[in-house]
């Protein structure tokens, strides 16, 4: 099939800014950026209806993108501490997805949807790491996730202690079940 072209009603990442004209493929436009008004169809109607409403499109922008700026000064540094089932070796009993990171930001003062976490992969291990939230197109921040057993275990990993075992650790088992600690006997005599 033939791309189709699009004009950009915002900024989005990996394919260009607001006002630029892009082709992209049908399914990428019917499913994700005109549902989501983040562009329109490059008819001439379109055109010249951008062009007329582009600066108030573009003032909307700058204030969205400036109260993002603001949240993002006010949460910077923020850490949420999720409580998850684990195993000795610490990968969790399930994973952490987008939804659940979204709740704990929310519960921690930041208000975000599940679509701004920008999580490239579940989370499956315990431990502390680092998702990106879009709060603008233009504006990300970081916030740190503590995934632990429990609270005094997230407070262990906030100071940098580690609370899983390491593998290299091999316990001693002493002499192992039916064996001698000497040599075995040859059959040369």
């Amino acid at each position: 099939m033939a791309n189709v072209e699009l004009i950009l009603l915002q900024r989005v990442e990996k394919l260009g800014q607001m006002g630029e004209i892009v082709k992209v493929k049908p399914g990428y436009a019917r499913n994700f950026l005109l549902p989501q008004s983040k562009a329109v169809r490059a008819t001439k109607a379109n055109r010249e209806r951008f062009e007329r409403e582009r600066a108030n499109l573009e003032a909307q922008n700058i204030k969205r993108r400036d109260e993002a700026e603001r949240v993002a000064e006010r949460v910077q540094g923020l850490a949420v501490v999720l409580i998850r089932q684990a195993g000795d070796s610490g990968s969790l009993f399930g994973s952490v997805s987008a939804r659940d990171l979204s709740d704990a930001c929310t519960a921690a003062g930041l208000g975000i949807e599940r679509s701004q976490v920008l999580l490239q992969q579940p989370i499956k291990m315990l431990g502390l790491s680092k998702v990106r939230i879009a709060l603008h197109p233009e504006v990300t921040m970081e916030v740190t996730v503590n995934v632990a057993r429990s609270a005094e275990e997230a407070e262990k990993q906030a100071r940098g202690e580690a609370v899983v075992a390491e593998k290299d650790e091999a316990p001693d088992l002493g002499p192992l079940f039916g064996q001698d600690d000497e040599a075995p006997a040859t059959a040369d005599a």
